[in-house]
């Protein structure tokens, strides 16, 4: 029953937080219905493209869910349930829930701008350029993240050989569905915006589609080295976020919400189901004293995105401002997305605590693997059919949406890898010149962030997700600081991120100095590159975030004088 009462005190937490707080938020902004969105004012067909709100909201969750509210509390497990569960609620609440609303607020209101654009309005072009740099090191760590991931659920048993096989294991059915999955999204973009069809018969075609794709998965498998995954992920993810985001972008990530929505479902059911058949029990104790000592900072940067990621600022700001259609869905879309994330986090620490046992003594190679095994052994005992589908079918789940975090990373960082390049009075790369004109070139950033992503998505998950914890994190304090900034300028009440910014930064700048601490006595030692990938990186990211804290700091004391 432990499970089903954590789960019934998350859901309505952070209901009440969603029609109290996020209600609060919105008046105390303006939210305005009557005001032309960026999609509306602007449109140009690639991206700045007006999106039904169910499409946006599909698009939005899916984008800032990817693994990342399944791998941080499960690995933040460790420090007991209690813990997980409040920064989960108070997180998503007051952390993360404001920083996705007034980022897409303020971006929504500067015609669909970046983080940078809105930074430059209040902080200067300098702390736009430090900004951008910060930000395309959190995406080259977010790539190689989910990379390593994707890579790792796609993964075929060393000695058997590549191609399509029958009698597939679960990676292997994750595989073929992934790539039908793309296909399918192709085929709903141009069914939606060239042919007409409405959202409605769209959707149950659609849903025809995945249901189809999940069955010729489960009887025929796609199987590849890690290396050759690692490869066509990387020319995938760089296509994708080249062309107009009708043809990938919003099908994809709209399709792909149907099943984190019906995985979230089904592990409910679980929950239920468990609960009151016994089928498996609740492990985690309430709190591991043994933890406590180092529980800050490192369980909030574990958690991530369960409770706060500046990840989600980017695409607040990259693609969902340029999207949304109307102001008065700013707030379902952008703070309820992140409360639900909230919940799912939730939900994956109830996984594990049904496999905790087995994941403490390292029987999952992955995080992911411990979510669907402890869903999964909910329904049924393992190796029975029942346990091996449903499993199938959450580890599916979670590739699709580490997919779609890839998609609009890579996109992102493309946006803004050319806004480092261009001056003031140029829009596009075509309007620069000299080397200029070739780097600020969407071709040139997306290769170049994709090749390094893919390159250290070749480390182990262990050596990059702390290291991505911190720096998103991290992010997440300094878009709170660049919203707050914004809303001072134009005379609007900041005050409700005052604790939040100070806490994010204090947290992950404390991890981060600890990390390059810890990384020069081991280098000192001898150690292997992913040691100098980690120090190098970290020591960047310090650097960056300080300048970047001072030049808010003077921001806010001339606001206040």
């Amino acid at each position: 029953m432990t499970a089903l009462l954590i789960i019934l005190a998350a859901v309505a937490l952070l209901l009440c937080g969603y029609v109290t707080y996020g209600s609060w938020l919105a008046k105390q902004w303006g939210i305005d219905p009557k005001k032309k969105t960026p999609a509306e004012a602007t449109p140009d067909g690639v991206d700045y493209v007006s999106a039904k709100p169910a499409v946006l909201m599909g698009h939005h969750f899916s984008s800032i869910a990817g693994a990342g509210p399944i791998n941080g509390p499960i690995q933040a497990a460790v420090f007991g349930w209690v813990p997980v569960f409040l920064w989960c609620v108070i997180g998503g609440i007051f952390f993360g829930g404001l920083q996705d609303f007034g980022s897409l607020f303020a971006s929504i209101r500067n015609n669909g701008k970046s983080v940078g654009e809105i930074i430059k309005a209040s902080m200067g072009k300098n702390a736009k350029k430090l900004f951008i740099i910060f930000a395309l090191l959190v995406l080259i760590l977010v790539i190689a993240s989910f990379v390593n991931v994707v890579a790792g659920t796609f993964l075929t048993a060393a000695g058997q050989a590549s191609g399509f096989c029958s009698n597939p294991t679960n990676n292997q059915t994750t595989a073929i569905v992934s790539v039908l999955f793309i296909i399918l999204a192709i085929i709903y973009g141009i069914l939606t915006n060239k042919c007409g069809l409405g959202t409605l018969p769209a959707t149950l075609i659609g849903l025809a589609g995945i249901v189809i794709s999940i069955i010729i998965g489960l009887n025929f498998g796609l199987a590849m080295s890690r290396t050759t995954w690692i490869i066509l992920i990387g020319v995938y993810i760089a296509v994708a976020s080249l062309i107009p985001v009708w043809i990938m972008l919003q099908p994809r990530d709209y399709l792909s919400s149907f099943l984190l929505y019906g995985m979230m479902i089904v592990a409910v059911v679980g929950i239920i189901y468990s609960a009151f058949s016994g089928s498996a029990s609740f492990e985690i104790p309430a709190v591991n004293a043994k933890m406590t000592g180092s529980m800050f900072p490192t369980l909030f940067i574990t958690v991530a995105c369960g409770a706060c990621s500046g990840f989600h600022s980017l695409i607040s700001t990259g693609t969902t401002s340029k999207q949304l259609d109307n102001e008065k869905h700013a707030k379902a879309i952008g703070y309820g997305s992140m409360l639900i994330e909230s919940a799912l986090g939730i939900i994956s620490l109830i996984a594990v605590g049904m496999v905790y046992s087995k994941w403490t003594s390292k029987g999952f190679g992955s995080p992911s693997a411990a979510f669907g095994a402890g869903i999964a052994t909910m329904f049924g005992k393992e190796g029975s059919v029942t346990y091996n589908t449903i499993n199938a079918l959450l580890t599916l789940a979670v590739s699709v949406f580490a997919l779609t975090s890839l998609d609009t990373g890579t996109r992102l960082s493309r946006f803004m890898f050319s806004e480092l390049f261009l001056k003031d009075n140029e829009k596009t790369w075509k309007d620069a010149d000299g080397i200029r004109k070739i780097l600020a070139h969407p071709l040139f950033g997306t290769t170049l962030m994709v090749v390094i992503g893919c390159i250290l998505g070749g480390l182990s998950l262990s050596q990059i997700w702390g290291l991505f914890g911190a720096a998103n994190q991290l992010l997440a304090g300094i878009a709170l600081m660049a919203v707050a900034a914004w809303l001072g300028e134009v005379g609007k009440n900041n005050k409700m991120f005052l604790i939040p910014t100070a806490f994010m930064l204090i947290a992950t700048l404390t991890f981060l100095i600890k990390t390059v601490l810890a990384k020069l006595t081991l280098i000192a030692k001898g150690a292997v590159w992913g040691d100098w990938f980690q120090l190098i990186f970290a020591a960047a990211m310090t650097v960056l975030a300080i300048i970047l804290i001072i030049q808010g700091v003077k921001t806010f004391s001339k606001q206040k004088k």
